[in-house]
């Protein structure tokens, strides 16, 4: 017999109405069968002596479909061939390694050019092969119920173009949804990036909107959600280390839902398809303040007001619940805090958000994190601090000589009064002396001299400094080669001349009056005339 079973509590009620006395046609009405149907189903059961009997003491569920297995056991409906039974195998191969009916059969059609079967006959084959396999543990959904103030579900989702007033142009959207596991209130906001600074202000704002902190946060993936959307998977690193930051000051915990599991976080998955699916039906290309307006009271007058689905509550009237279980706001206001991981450039420096920041010289080529606040960026190299820096200075450069090499350092300064001070720390008359190179030509720039000779000097005595400078402005040098010959020959250990080095003659042997000059170049002009 190859009919379809019916219901056991049906043959129950069917012997009830023989055993009463009813007719065979109107135990058929009264059961919902056909005379024909009744009429196997009666004499299956009088074949195994359950038909008669007291009418109090009905024959139990278990013990009829036994019966009825025993009197019209089950038979095949005749099969035609399929007409991929030769590729059943490898469709049941790949049906073990997780492919789909339209997976399997687009792989058969590229990969084997004899394959000529149907979507259809590879389903049939598909689904065939699923029904004998039975159910897995893993396929088995769990319901979870979450307690009050126990968790919240967060994600991001694109939502289209919007009109920017800000920048003056059209710019993609994405909304930025937090669902409360418990009550189902919902926070939502619209955001143009997902950069990691936004992540982490949407939740301070969501947190400061319920007035409390669920004690879990379970977002996507970490390396699926706001990472791959703007920095790369590299940087996941970042976000967890900002992310930690944030959970450490709240006093919650962040538990990533798992990687392609987004059913893991179901309530803020149907929470972004209802945004999307409801709220933003219609609004592409409109004005992005008045939308977030709009939207803010759409969350307020309908979103938190419906009779939710599953709770069948209204999650404004079980919020009232769950915002006294939320963890209180810490008394202080969050300063946002980002981690960043960069590398150290051969100039010592390291670039963050468009600023560059010093560090020890001998790091150079390796990766150090930067823990960035709204005042200051700290650095660190192998979990130890090893630079901190103001964050608000106007120059595009942050820089601490003592993180450069001793004797290079100097040279990053250009300016003629850092010099000049520098000079004259080490004695006026050296300070005097590089002030008369600096003015020794109207034309040239005479600021690398000055930097050889400054930090040649420094390496000597203070009286040697000084006795140098002295005989070379005495002899009228101002070069680099000047200081370092007189040194290196000891002649500022001996004493200088009495006269100057250059003084002039009173009657110059080969000087001609000027007046006969004048007299000269009158007579050539004439000649030319």
């Amino acid at each position: 017999m190859c009919m379809r079973r019916v219901d056991m509590d049906r043959l129950q009620e069917l012997v009830r109405l023989h055993r009463m006395g009813t007719g065979a046609r109107e135990v058929a009405r009264l059961v919902s069968m056909s005379p024909n149907t009744e009429r196997a189903y009666r004499e299956a059961l009088a074949r195994e002596n359950l038909l008669a009997g007291p009418v109090e003491e009905l024959p139990a569920l278990e013990e009829l479909k036994a019966a009825v297995l025993r009197a019209m056991p089950t038979t095949t409906a005749p099969q035609n061939a399929s007409s991929i039974e030769q590729w059943e195998p490898r469709i049941v191969e790949l049906a073990k390694a997780g492919a789909g009916p339209t997976a399997i059969f687009d792989r058969l059609r590229l990969e084997e050019s004899s394959f000529d079967g149907s979507f259809w006959a590879v389903r049939a084959v598909y689904r065939r092969w699923r029904k004998q396999r039975g159910v897995r543990a893993e396929d088995v959904a769990i319901a979870v119920e979450t307690a009050a103030g126990d968790v919240a579900q967060v994600d991001f989702g694109y939502v289209g173009w919007l009109y920017d007033a800000s920048t003056g142009r059209r710019r993609k959207a994405w909304v930025f949804v937090l669902v409360l596991g418990y009550s189902r209130r919902m926070f939502a906001r619209i955001v143009f990036d997902q950069k990691i600074e936004t992540w982490l202000r949407l939740h301070v704002e969501a947190f400061a909107e319920l007035g409390g902190v669920p004690a879990t946060i379970v977002p996507d993936n970490l390396k699926a959600a706001v990472i791959r959307a703007a920095f790369g998977v590299d940087d996941a690193a970042s976000l967890n280390r900002s992310y930690r930051e944030l959970a450490r000051f709240y006093g919650c915990k962040v538990d990533p839902a798992p990687i392609y599991a987004p059913e893991k976080k179901g309530k803020v998955e149907s929470g972004v398809k209802y945004v999307k699916r409801n709220f933003f039906v219609g609004r592409d290309n409109a004005d992005a303040d008045e939308t977030r307006t709009a939207l803010a009271r759409w969350v307020d007058e309908i979103a938190n007001q419906r009779v939710h689905g599953t709770t069948h509550r209204r999650p404004a009237d079980l919020f009232v619940v769950e915002r006294a279980a939320l963890r209180p706001l810490p008394p202080r206001r969050y300063e946002l805090v980002l981690w960043h991981q960069a590398q150290v450039h051969r100039d010592s420096h390291v670039a963050f958000d468009r600023r560059l920041y010093s560090v020890p010289w001998r790091l150079v080529g390796q990766r150090v994190w930067l823990r960035a606040t709204p005042n200051d960026v700290t650095v660190y190299a192998n979990d130890e601090r090893v630079a901190t820096h103001d964050r608000r200075g106007d120059s595009p450069r942050a820089t601490l000589d003592e993180h450069l090499p001793p004797e290079r350092a100097p040279w990053r300064h250009r300016c003629r009064e850092f010099w000049e001070d520098r000079a004259d720390r080490i004695a006026p008359e050296v300070g005097a002396y590089v002030r008369s190179v600096f003015d020794s030509d109207e034309v040239l720039s005479m600021l690398r001299t000055v930097q050889a000779v400054v930090t040649h000097l420094e390496k000597f005595p203070r009286e040697r400094a000084v006795a140098a400078c002295l005989r070379a402005q005495h002899y009228g040098s101002t070069s680099y080669g000047a200081i370092k010959n007189i040194l290196r020959q000891g002649l500022d250990l001996q004493p200088l001349p009495s006269t100057p080095a250059s003084e002039p003659l009173a009657n110059p042997r080969f000087a001609r009056p000027i007046g006969e000059l004048i007299h000269k170049h009158q007579e050539n002009h004439d000649e030319l005339n």
